[in-house]
């Protein structure tokens, strides 16, 4: 039935015409390269009419409505520019305009450095998933770890839950922003900070690879940056209304979802605003062969509300005010109840039940911050100051039984964050170098629990006060770049009094531990090196060092020792070494990295009579990163990486060891061909790829695999996604995951070794959704 449902929607919004209006004026000009020659089917958008491409010479007409509007110029291929001109009725005007090709290192980053600086300038690896990107992987998943799991290399690939665990970064933990604001928890993690905004609000994404003392706590593997939009335009309101539909294509019963979303922006005198609302129901979700993907944690049957607003005002030319809201709530309502699979054998599917928890996933996730930026200061210094509030909650599933406390439960984690953020640049410059200092004080209290539903505490408050101060220092000797700095990191953390969960009946396991104050302070560098003379190679040189708590709830929690101050709890320091460079050759974009990272004190996962236990060793990872894409003609581009990560652990007999997939995921290749037939048509095929990875045996006392041990076999499938643009004010946009229904096990499904994890990956699903800009 679904079938022909999102058939009859895509014909009626196909049907979907926008009015004309009487043009009593015109737009004529030429489209071109930088270098003089014209741009064939450049498309150019007005405000107020009808879009047209240009003719094969660049040339373009528009008749408009008279008045002052703006007008967009687009080609693919090379950089949009938007252009503020006037139409008198019954005049021509002209309009001649210059496209420069796009460059990804002219691209603009600001998460690297805490300012608004080119790759040209960061000695590192860098991800950019720009808003179109995030809009198109959407339409296919519209969860976020699916579109950064699908376009980020060295990025674990998405799990079909609606946790993150498992997607690490180089193998390392990753830390999470929004809009510098840290979302994640490193005193007790609970796999839900990259899933905690929709991808509708945010207008791009930064990840910045590899350790950084730029940055706080957990960054061990990177960073990952959500940007939230911004308003467009000078108009006081102006807007996008979105609705969508998504199912099953090939088992569509009880599968059917729906998406709608309201956003509204625009900018009255000194104020600007942005404020929408996202809802989304997610159906019953499928595999290839129909069964009902049901895993607890996971994704099939959520609803999900993104309720977002951003306010600036601007005091003058100097002074800025920017206030912003974020709330996100997630939870998975199930009809279907998880029935174990056989690991190997059997995948695990949904029955028709009720689950007797709470539903789990994201009860809500709030983020608050107010900044405040000043330019030209004595020296012509610039600050930005940042107060934040975040707060969330992690609910997990239910569990009929469990050995980590007595009797069923189910836990959820607490956590309450405010901060202070501020943020000083200094340029300078002498006859031969140029550069600045950046500089501030990072200040962040963090109030963490977990505890059951039924009132047992599972992990007692942890009361930490982290101040930071820091400095980053650039000179640029015209072609070569030489970035480096300080951190220094000084965390107390304060725990009352606590007895340990009981495992057994009338408090039998429990263990009394006197609290106490744990106090770390570490000094963290970084230095690195960028050389721009040619594009065709731009080489890079990096160090630099993270600092991470090792999730000390994780280790209270088991904790056997009856005083705080005996329980081993000593930060992660984290070197990162790399080497890589960028190349631009013609239409060409290229860029190969090599990176080591070490750390003389690890947290790596071990499992050990059916639960993890954190085993303190040395640890070394490496890998390699290849991206590369290129435009063919003026119609299509092309692209590809792959990723590779390898990780051991140092044992007590000296041996080294491999990590299992909870830390090190196999290597990942993606690819993509984009091709635009007409202007308003925009399609894409694309490919992720897992290979295979085996580094263990079973264990030698009971003949299974440990957990996240379990060998993993090579996956590969497809996605489609199109854009049509019906008019200047309408658009569709339609996504199909897994295009040929492949039927597979996702990696973590087959690393993970349990019954009621071995679920299969998503069928062939379809997302339908129409678009109304005002």
């Amino acid at each position: 039935m679904i079938r022909y449902l999102l058939t009859a929607l895509l014909c009626c919004f196909i049907s979907i015409t926008a009015f004309g209006q009487t043009s009593t004026g015109s737009l004529r000009g030429r489209v071109l390269t930088d270098k003089g020659k014209p741009v064939p089917d450049a498309f150019v958008t007005p405000e107020k009419g009808q879009a047209k491409p240009a003719d094969k010479e660049g040339r373009f007409i528009l008749n408009l409505q008279p008045g002052a509007q703006k007008v967009m110029v687009q080609a693919m291929g090379y950089s949009s520019r938007i252009f503020d001109i006037n139409i008198e009725e019954g005049k021509e005007e002209t309009l001649d305009v210059v496209l420069t090709t796009e460059s990804i290192l002219d691209e603009v980053v600001v998460t690297a450095g805490r300012k608004a600086e080119s790759i040209r300038e960061v000695p590192s690896s860098v991800t950019i998933v720009r808003e179109k990107e995030i809009r198109e992987q959407a339409a296919i998943n519209p969860s976020i770890t699916s579109i950064l799991g699908n376009t980020v290399p060295g990025l674990g690939t998405f799990t079909n839950k609606a946790t993150n665990a498992g997607q690490t970064l180089r193998g390392r933990s990753v830390l999470v922003l929004i809009d510098g604001i840290p979302q994640s928890t490193p005193l007790m993690n609970g796999s839900r900070d990259l899933r905690s905004i929709d991808p509708a609000v945010i207008s791009r994404v930064e990840v910045i690879k590899g350790a950084t003392s730029i940055y706080g706590n957990g960054s061990g593997g990177g960073i990952i940056n959500m940007i939230t939009k911004n308003p467009e335009g000078d108009k006081k309101i102006s807007g996008e209304t979105r609705i969508g539909a998504d199912g099953n294509l090939f088992h569509s019963d009880n599968t059917l979802g729906y998406q709608l979303s309201q956003s509204l922006y625009g900018k009255i005198n000194k104020f600007s605003y942005v404020v929408s609302g996202i809802y989304n129901r997610t159906g019953a979700l499928k595999d290839a062969d129909g069964n009902v993907i049901a895993q607890a944690d996971g994704l099939s049957e959520t609803r999900l509300f993104n309720g977002f607003a951003k306010l600036g005002y601007q005091i003058n030319d100097k002074q800025s005010l920017t206030f912003s809201y974020n709330i996100f709530k997630s939870q998975q309502h199930a009809k279907y109840i998880n029935k174990d699979g056989v690991y190997g054998v059997s995948p695990a599917y949904g029955v028709p039940g009720v689950d007797p928890g709470d539903p789990a996933g994201t009860p809500h996730s709030h983020n608050m911050y107010l900044s405040y930026k000043v330019a030209e200061l004595p020296a012509n210094t610039s600050l930005e100051v940042v107060l934040y509030d975040n707060r969330f909650q992690s609910l997990n599933r239910y569990v009929a039984k469990s050995t980590s406390w007595y009797g069923p439960g189910q836990t959820y984690i607490q956590s309450y964050k405010q901060g202070i953020r501020a943020n000083l640049n200094t340029p300078w410059k002498t006859k031969f170098i140029s550069g600045d200092v950046t500089y501030g004080l990072d200040v962040l209290k963090d109030r963490t629990n977990q505890v059951l539903t039924d009132g047992r505490i599972y992990v007692p408050d942890m009361n930490m006060l982290n101040v930071a101060p820091f400095a980053q220092v650039k000179a640029d000797f015209h072609q070569l770049v030489l970035k480096g700095g300080v951190r220094y990191e000084n965390d107390g953390i304060r725990v009352k009094d606590f007895n340990t969960i009981a495992k057994g009946p009338e408090g039998q396991g429990s263990t009394f531990i006197k609290g106490g104050k744990l106090n770390y302070n570490a000094l963290m560098f970084n230095i690195g090196a960028r050389y721009n003379r040619w594009n065709v190679f731009s080489p890079f040189v990096s160090f630099s060092q993270a600092f991470g708590l090792n999730e000390l709830g994780r280790v209270l929690r088991t904790a056997s020792e009856n005083t705080l101050s005996q329980i081993q709890t000593d930060p992660v320091i984290t070197n990162n070494y790399e080497a890589g460079f960028s190349s631009e050759f013609g239409p060409v974009n290229f860029s190969a990295s090599y990176f080591i990272s070490t750390s003389k004190l690890g947290a790596n996962l071990v499992e050990q009579n059916g639960i993890f236990v954190t085993q303190r060793e040395p640890e070394r990872v490496y890998g390699y990163e290849l991206v590369i894409d290129s435009r063919i003609g003026n119609r299509v581009k092309a692209g590809a990486s792959y990723s590779f990560v390898e990780g051991k652990s140092k044992q007590a007999d000296g041996e080294w060891r491999y990590m299992n997939g909870e830390r090190i995921m196999p290597a990942k290749g993606t690819a993509f061909v984009n091709y635009q037939p007409v202007n308003v048509l925009n399609m894409q095929l694309s490919m992720v790829y897992t290979g295979s990875r085996d580094r263990f045996q079973p264990r030698a006392n009971t003949g299974v695999y440990g957990l996240s041990e379990g060998p993993v076999k090579s996956v590969a499938y497809f996605n489609f996604n199109a854009g049509y643009r019906i008019s200047s004010a309408f658009n569709l946009s339609m996504g199909i995951e897994n295009l040929f229904n492949q039927a597979y096990y996702p990696p973590r499904s087959q690393y993970r070794v349990q019954n009621n994890e071995y679920v299969m990956g998503n069928g062939a699903r379809m997302t339908l959704a129409l678009g109304y800009k005002f």
